[in-house]
């Protein structure tokens, strides 16, 4: 059995299906990956030894572009990766027998697996991308923010604007494979059955009707690298520190700085992640240390608190070390969720990074940095799924047809 894996998005985005490909070639399977052109991904990919189909543009290059894109230029660069899709995945999908895809934007992996005549999967990583009357939909960029409505109104309103962006070059696209038009794109793409990789306990499912929801935890590799020797100094010499990093996200202008004061004000010391935000330390303190790529499964246990932008995968290695949590979401994607949802169980809490202040900072970390909130990472890390991967992989090969 060969299966094609396929996104298109950052490190969050990837790594979750790099860790799905390791697990179905150790049942036996063959794996072929759509990602991103990225240098970093193909090296990954490389060196697993798992065959990688390039689509759409670099995505570090996007996201390092200081400007922000209009809406019009947003609408435009959907609408090329469509294309792409389309001409790319076709080839990618020959004698594979399923085809996983992860993330809203895949619009054509549906109708590619429709015409091969294979099994199609779309999984999402978090619950608040799926229809609900539990939860508003997630912010899409370039999209105007809509007024307070009933849950129910905001994800009509959202088909209707994920069909108005991509419903001409969809079904532009089905009639040139033979296949008939399609007139919720949303809908078409989740499937009735959509997959998610989350953690029940940390970001559960909240059923709905319309949905059968196969929820299988995370996606996640175990990743004992040790720990660079200066940063393992560095760890030696004091009290547990506060990480701050925003992985592939550019956090608002001037947040990393107040957010290092602030630890600083309650008396820790400070890890800076570069990131593809290149983060600095705002001065040559001894009590602060840059770091480059890590093992955040090796270094979360080691800290006070973990200061993050509420990417899926960050959110739940934190969670699964126990180590409380300070969301600072961009409203971007599922990252305002992660945030509610470190709130709604009291792993730590969140703040609004452009409206955030010195002394709400220094607010945050009082119930960051509290005792009891620490006690409650403890517990609910005990609970953190670590086989979902294995779990998702199995289900897939079993339900081959």
């Amino acid at each position: 059995m060969r299966v094609l894996l396929s996104t298109y998005g950052t490190r969050g985005d990837v790594e979750p299906l790099v860790a799905l490909a390791v697990r179905l070639r150790a049942l036996g399977a063959e794996v072929r990956m759509c990602t991103p052109p990225d240098e970093e991904f193909a090296r990954r990919l490389k060196e697993l030894g798992i065959e990688q189909v390039a689509v759409g543009p670099p995505v570090r290059t996007l996201m390092r572009d200081s400007s922000v894109p209009t809406a019009e230029e947003l609408s435009q660069a959907r609408d090329r990766l469509v294309d792409e899709q389309f001409a790319v995945l076709p080839a990618a999908a020959e004698g594979c027998g399923i085809l996983v895809a992860a993330g809203l934007g895949q619009v054509a992996a549906r109708s590619v697996a429709e015409a091969a005549g294979i099994r199609y999967v779309h999984v999402t990583y978090a619950a608040v991308n799926l229809p609900s009357p539990h939860h508003a939909p997630p912010p899409r960029p370039g999209w105007p923010e809509p007024a307070a409505a009933d849950n129910r109104t905001l994800w009509e309103r959202d088909a209707r604007l994920v069909t108005a962006q991509f419903g001409e070059a969809l079904n532009r696209h089905r009639a040139a494979l033979g296949l008939g038009p399609v007139d919720n794109v949303r809908d078409h793409v989740l499937t009735a059955r959509p997959w998610l990789a989350a953690d029940p306990a940390l970001g559960p499912w909240p059923a709905a009707p319309g949905l059968e929801v196969t929820q299988t935890g995370p996606w996640m590799l175990p990743d004992d690298r040790p720990l660079p020797p200066d940063l393992v100094s560095f760890l030696r010499a004091g009290a547990p520190p506060v990480y701050v990093g925003f992985g592939s996200l550019r956090p608002a202008e001037g947040i990393g700085g107040k957010v290092i004061e602030a630890v600083r004000a309650r008396g820790h010391r400070v890890l800076v992640s570069r990131g593809w935000a290149d983060l600095e330390p705002i001065d040559d303190g001894e009590d602060c240390f840059a770091l480059g790529e890590v093992s955040h499964q090796s270094l979360f246990p080691e800290l006070a608190a973990v200061v993050h932008h509420g990417g899926a995968g960050t959110t739940q290695t934190a969670a699964r070390a126990g180590v409380p949590q300070l969301v600072v979401p961009l409203h971007l994607s599922d990252n305002l969720y992660w945030a509610g949802r470190v709130a709604d169980l009291g792993l730590g809490t969140t703040l609004d990074g452009p409206s955030a202040s010195a002394d709400s900072l220094y607010a945050a970390f009082g119930t960051v940095l509290d005792p009891a909130t620490r006690a409650r990472a403890r517990s609910l890390a005990e609970r953190i799924r670590t086989d979902g991967a294995e779990t998702a992989a199995r289900l897939l090969l079993a339900s081959r047809h």
